[in-house]
Formats: structure tokens, sequence, C-alpha cells
């Protein structure tokens, strides 16, 4: 077995983690509006537990409104109670046949919070790429004690394998700039 189909099959695994970093990273209100907000909030509506965006149509009025226009005037009353209880610290105000829900300016103690929040996912990430280099790394190690890969490849892949994650931590730094960027504005 070579080395780089190891390396092969961890980069997709990378690249999920970081793709549910940038889903986390939506769902961090900053002062602008933005679906993920609210997409994934759960509503019970006739005893079935469904997320909002299964729930109506959400749109956003710039700068800092979401519209939600729910497909049966029913779900009115689950949608604004899932809102209020999700924690979020937004209120939703019904309005004829839409929901809207205005997003406040951030109070400089809460970017503070939001800031730290925002370090705390992209270490979690960052721990996750770190176990699957590790994972990685010994399975490299140990097929080279076997003799399946050589001593010199066992290098080389060691070094391809921090090229790999040297570039996912760039990501991850990126996304967590450009958030940062948004808190802060």
């Amino acid at each position: 077995m070579d080395y780089n189909e190891i390396i092969k099959r961890i980069r997709p695994e990378l690249e999920k983690t970081v793709s549910f970093l940038e889903k986390e990273l939506g769902k961090i209100r900053s002062g602008r509006a933005t679906t993920a907000l609210v997409e994934d909030i759960v509503a019970d509506c006739f005893g079935q537990k469904l997320p909002l965006k299964q729930l109506g149509a959400i749109t956003l009025q710039p700068p800092r409104q979401i519209v939600i226009q729910p497909w049966d005037k029913s779900y009115f009353e689950s949608i604004e109670k899932a809102i209020s209880q999700a924690g979020s610290g937004l209120s939703a105000v019904a309005d004829k046949d839409v929901i809207r829900i205005n997003i406040p300016s951030l109070t400089e103690e809460y970017r503070k919070e939001l800031l730290r929040l925002l370090s705390e996912k992209q270490e979690e990430t960052r721990r996750t790429i770190r176990k699957w280099r590790e994972d990685a790394w010994k399975e490299i190690q140990d097929r080279q004690r076997i003799g399946e890969i050589r001593e010199d490849d066992k290098f080389r892949a060691k070094d391809k394998l921090q090229e790999i994650v040297d570039e996912f931590n760039g990501k991850i730094e990126e996304l967590g700039e450009k958030k940062k960027k948004e808190i802060t504005d």
C-alpha cells in the first residue's frame, strides 16, 4: 500500500470537518441577517419536529431583517414559539402573511462572547484535524513496521501530511477571520 492512499482517504474527512465549521459559524449571530441563523431551528408542528427551512421560505431584507413566509398559516404559532425558545436572542413578530425577525445591533459584551465562541469552534476543528493526522500517521508507521511502506516514504508521508494539515488550518483561520470581521463590524 502506498502512503498516498492513506493521505487521500483522510482528505475528504478534513474537508467535511472544515465544511461543518463553516456551517457552525453561519449560525453564530453577527450584526448581519443571515438565513443560517434560523433555518435549522426546529419547530414542533402537529407532533412532528421540523426545521424552519422545511416550513416556509426564508428570505432576507437587508441589512438586519429575516422574513419567514410559512407554507401554511397553521405553522405561524409553532414557528414563533420555536424562534423564541431557540436561545438565540431573536424574537419573531407576525406581520400579515409573514414572520419578521429583526436582528439587533450587537453590544460590546456580546461581541466578546461571540469572539470567544468563534475561537472555541476553531480550536475544536483544529483538534479534529489533528486527530485525523495522528490516525493517518499511526497507520503509516504501522505499515512501515510490517514492510508495506519504505522508511524514506514514511518521512515523505509525514511531510505530505503536515502540508495537508497546514492547508486545512489555513482554511480554518480564513473562515475565522471572515467571521471575526462580521462580528466586529
